[in-house]
């Protein structure tokens, strides 16, 4: 009697597991009916189903990432560039996904590869290689997921996003892309130079003028003193004279004899009689002139 109650617990135990599934929150399901689909996208939990009747097919609902092998790809002008970038995805329409590719990711990963593929050549080809490298990628992979995306509408999945890993040049077109942003640089440079040159000729020459304008100020007024200086003097001069005329001339004539015999080998050829030596003739000279 045990035996027996075992026996069918255990066939229960079967029945319920033959009977029943459950759907997590990151899959998609599909129920299948002697083969044909008969229902899609359950929600999350414990479902019931007919053993043997009914078969189920799990698939991953995340985000998942489609790694693209790089390839090359030409710009408006013919020239090579190597473009690695990859995909992210995801089943959407699990019932059309199931009907596009059988159910097999790899065979809608091929498929979408071939469409990006085609997608970022058809976009490389309306730019040049200076704006492909210059961030227009942006752009450019924008337009690629928006061309693609009625493509994978009808694999039944729905595209994330797509990015450029990376972009490379070959060697070919490295080094003529190296040589024109050379002379680029070379040519900012030489410009920059250009300018400061100018601006360096500008302030020179602006400073050439202060300078002239400056010493010419700076003369005129010299002379101004100066004249003014000799008139001063003059006038002193002039005073002096006019308050005794004879020591005036006395000591005129002293200062000069100061001035020119200052040598121990000094010659002087005058005649004695001269007006030089009129106090070394008459010392009382002064005296005498006063009187006449």
């Amino acid at each position: 009697m045990f035996r027996i109650a075992a026996i069918g617990l255990a066939v229960a135990a079967l029945v319920v597991w033959l009977s029943t599934f459950t759907v997590d929150e990151r899959e998609r399901v599909i129920v299948f009916s002697l083969g044909e689909i008969k229902r899609t996208d359950l929600d999350p939990g414990l479902h019931f189903k007919f053993p043997i009747v009914n078969n189920v097919r799990k698939f991953d609902a995340r985000i998942m990432t489609l790694d693209i092998p790089p390839d090359r790809f030409l710009t408006s002008e013919a020239k090579n560039v190597i473009v690695d970038f990859y995909a992210k995805w995801r089943i959407d329409d699990v019932g059309q996904f199931f009907r596009a590719t059988r159910g097999d990711e790899r065979n809608a990963q091929d498929r979408m590869a071939q469409i990006l593929r085609d997608g970022m050549r058809n976009e490389f080809a309306k730019y040049t290689l200076d704006q492909v490298v210059s961030g227009d990628r942006i752009t450019i992979m924008g337009a690629v997921r928006q061309q693609a995306l009625d493509t994978a509408s009808e694999l039944g999945v729905s595209l994330v996003d797509v990015r450029i890993r990376r972009m490379d040049l070959p060697d070919e077109v490295s080094e003529s892309v190296f040589s024109r942003m050379r002379a680029e640089r070379e040519r900012i440079a030489q410009d920059f130079r250009a300018r400061g040159q100018e601006q360096s000729e500008r302030i020179r020459a602006d400073a050439d003028r202060q300078r002239t304008v400056i010493i010419a100020n700076a003369y005129r007024e010299a002379e101004q003193i100066r004249g003014e200086g000799d008139a001063t003097s003059a006038a002193v001069y002039a005073q002096a004279y006019g308050q005794d005329a004879e020591f005036f001339s006395f000591y005129r004539s002293l200062l000069a004899y100061r001035n020119t015999m200052v040598g121990k080998d000094n010659f002087y050829v005058l005649e004695p009689d001269s007006e030089f030596f009129r106090y070394f003739q008459d010392p009382m000279g002064m005296r005498s002139t006063r009187e006449n």
